[in-house]
């Protein structure tokens, strides 16, 4: 993932920077959940799926803005999927599982939102499928 890094001085539309800040915040939750596996660090795994749920959000924005279509300010994943596809977007069927990172977008920040650590995994696999997608146009 570091290798294909846009550079910060590379960023010249707001597509980019939308790409750029979903790879830090995917790179944050990895590094935070890596270190929470070794017992390095004590955190809640809110945090964690708060990171993801940015970075899901920051890729969809990021598409959108690229096809130069409209979004309202939100970070409800599944209204950001449901414009892609509206707007012929042609996505992948697990990108819905992305939609379960909801309740982390403000939520998740505030309250104790009990799951499971091991779904971490298939939220970071579906994100850096996502990633790949944005990489190649």
């Amino acid at each position: 993932m570091k290798d294909k890094l846009i550079n910060k001085n590379d960023i010249k539309s707001s597509a980019d920077m939308f790409f750029y800040k979903a790879i830090v915040d995917l790179n944050s939750a990895i590094y935070l959940l890596k270190a929470f596996n070794e017992n390095k660090i004590e955190i809640d795994i809110e945090k964690i799926y708060f990171d993801l749920q940015q970075s899901a959000e920051k890729l969809l924005k990021s598409i959108l803005c690229r096809k130069k279509i409209l979004f309202p300010r939100s970070h409800d994943l599944e209204q950001l999927i449901d414009i892609c596809e509206s707007n012929g977007i042609v996505l992948f069927d697990e990108i819905e599982i992305l939609i379960d990172l909801n309740d982390y977008a403000v939520e998740g920040r505030y309250s104790i939102i009990h799951d499971d650590i091991n779904d971490s995994d298939k939220y970071i696999a579906v994100i850096k499928k996502l990633i790949k997608i944005i990489e190649k146009k």
